[in-house]
């Protein structure tokens, strides 16, 4: 059971040298206790607290690495029920499955398929993360081979996935270095299946008939040594899967239930006949609460809102998304283009360069720090004001970019117009559009 603060306070040095980033040992022992704070931040902690405060230091959902390289992620380690009571840490991990008997050019087609489906938004790459290979007929050889073809021939980590310890031994072989989820432990391959994934220490995934019959085989497991399990209640009927979903998050939560404090893996290609299905079932785990989805395959249409509604839900509310200030070129300018202003709120950035882009009218786009505001709230804020342009523009030397000075305003801030007129005498300060996409039917027009 996890400690409170004032158990936690009692095993802290009580120096209040304020290194944690708190004015007392007190303050930041409460913070501990409470998830806000993490035990590394005191430096002066003794090996024997740092064992007694492991459990309160750590989530009550253990994160869980998954695979090696660009697509590596982790899974699990959240903190809140609801994300509106603080926010959601890592995003729930996709997969697609191919069966251990598909032929190596169709698994190659299948690979070169999915790899292509990467998207940009926001500036960030939306792209899924695993491929699930699943045992079907139980020979070791073939699906060693296609675990195999996976892990060396594209940048997917993966999921292997049988029940059959010899069989998954063989896998193991060709695939570690990739470090896989191994799925599953079951009560009758337990001590099997645990001895592989404690020798090769990876994680592994315990599927069981019900909620209730997981927290036995996870206990066994945690005797065994093993810390990164993932969860699979076993139901493939969405109501009730749901409801497991749910169950096992309070029970970790609420509960303070260590048995049940993994990250979760569901199946929608188990509970559905087709992708379009497959994807609607998807959402709603993704939602609530898979630390891992696996569909039966990847198409665009199907995977690109998954990705969205990840990136949505895993997004920090409190936090808005920005860019780097500074000055971007777009459609390769050059000295007679015009410069354009902005804040670097990110969906403002991309909207308003997206626009400028579609215009094909060389220019050069100023962003300004703004905390990711908006252009109206930063303006009302006092973060997007005439002098704080003006240093900008003086700052980056846009001057030395362009001899003919000519900077554009967004629209809703054309009050600044004056002032800046001011601040920089020497440009000529011209008023854009309110909204972005009247913005190529300006930058043709009015800058010519």
């Amino acid at each position: 059971m996890a400690l409170t603060g004032i158990q936690i306070f009692k095993l802290l040095p009580k120096t209040n040298c304020k290194e944690c980033g708190v004015p007392t040992c007190l303050a930041f022992a409460m913070n501990l206790a409470s998830g806000k704070a993490e035990l590394d931040s005191c430096p002066y902690v003794s090996a024997e607290a740092r064992a007694a405060l492991s459990e309160a230091s750590a989530p009550p959902i253990r994160p869980v690495a998954v695979g090696k390289g660009v697509r590596a992620a982790t899974t699990g380690g959240e903190t809140v029920q609801y994300r509106h009571e603080k926010t959601f840490f890592n995003p729930t991990l996709l997969a697609a499955a191919v069966g251990s008997d598909i032929s190596a050019a169709d698994l190659q087609t299948k690979l070169k398929k999915w790899n292509a489906l990467q998207y940009e938004r926001v500036g960030l790459t939306l792209r899924p993360e695993l491929v699930a290979v699943k045992d079907v007929n139980g020979k070791a050889e073939a699906f060693a081979q296609t675990a195999k073809t996976v892990a060396e021939t594209s940048e997917f980590n993966l999921v292997l996935m049988t029940e059959k310890p010899e069989v998954m031994k063989a896998a193991l072989a060709a695939t570690k270095f990739k470090r896989p989820l191994l799925y599953a432990a079951t009560a009758g391959n337990l001590a099997a299946m645990g001895a592989l994934a404690k020798e090769s220490g990876l994680p592994l995934a315990v599927k069981a008939g019900s909620v209730a019959e997981l927290a036995p085989l996870t206990q066994k497991l945690t005797e065994m040594g093993l810390k990164d399990l993932v969860l699979d209640p076993g139901c493939r009927e969405i109501k009730q899967a749901h409801h497991d979903m749910i169950a096992i998050r309070r029970a970790a939560l609420k509960d303070g239930n260590r048995a049940l404090g993994f990250p979760t893996i569901v199946f929608p290609c188990e509970m559905a006949g087709n992708l379009d299905v497959e994807t609607l079932i998807a959402g709603t785990f993704v939602a609530k609460y898979a630390g891992l989805v696996v569909m039966s395959d990847f198409a665009g249409e199907s995977l690109f809102p998954l990705l969205l509604e990840r990136l949505n839900i895993f997004t920090d509310p409190q936090r808005p998304m920005t860019v780097t200030q500074g000055i971007y070129e777009i459609n390769n300018p050059n000295e007679n283009s015009p410069v354009m202003v902005t804040t670097n709120f990110a969906l403002t950035y991309f909207i308003v360069s997206g626009e400028i882009e579609a215009s094909r009218v060389p220019s050069y786009l100023l962003i300004k720090d703004s905390e990711g505001l908006s252009v109206m709230t930063a303006w009302a804020a006092g973060k997007f004001d005439a002098e704080r342009i003006a240093k900008s523009i003086k700052g980056f030397e846009v001057a030395s970019k362009v001899s003919k000075k000519r900077l554009v305003l967004p629209g809703h801030v054309a009050v600044l117009s004056g002032e800046l007129e001011e601040e920089l005498s020497d440009w000529e300060i011209r008023v854009g559009p309110r909204e972005a996409v009247d913005l190529p039917a300006f930058m043709k027009q009015a800058l010519n």
